[in-house]
């Protein structure tokens, strides 16, 4: 049970799993503040307002890089499923995180090049 822990596939697993937790937590709040789209105009300007700031554009890279860990790791799990498992899957896995960290990444300097 000790190696379990230390194999490269923990983390992934691990990634995959606080991504989903986060983006649960964050739908609703998401849905809420559109929701202020339609009943009260004004607080989503504030809000828009507020989302300008910097540390609001590293959050939003921030859940960029989940939404894509998670879909990755998605992929990951679907590709352990369906195909037969192998040894390069370790190097998949950290490519997915990788190209993950690319995306979010590209994101992020198109936002703050505005």
């Amino acid at each position: 049970m000790r190696y379990a822990r230390t194999h490269p596939l923990w983390l992934a697993y691990v990634l995959h799993r606080v991504s989903g937790v986060a983006l649960a937590l964050f739908l609703p709040v998401h849905f809420w503040v559109l929701s202020y789209a339609l009943t009260q105009p004004e607080k989503l300007n504030q809000f828009l307002s507020f989302a300008d700031q910097p540390v609001v554009k590293v959050a939003e890279f921030g859940l960029v890089f989940l939404l894509a860990v998670h879909m990755a790791g998605g992929l990951r799990l679907m590709a352990m499923e369906w195909l037969p498992w192998s040894a390069p899957q370790k190097t998949l896995a950290a490519g997915a995180v990788g190209f993950a960290f690319l995306l979010s990444g590209s994101f992020f300097l198109q936002v703050i090049s505005i």
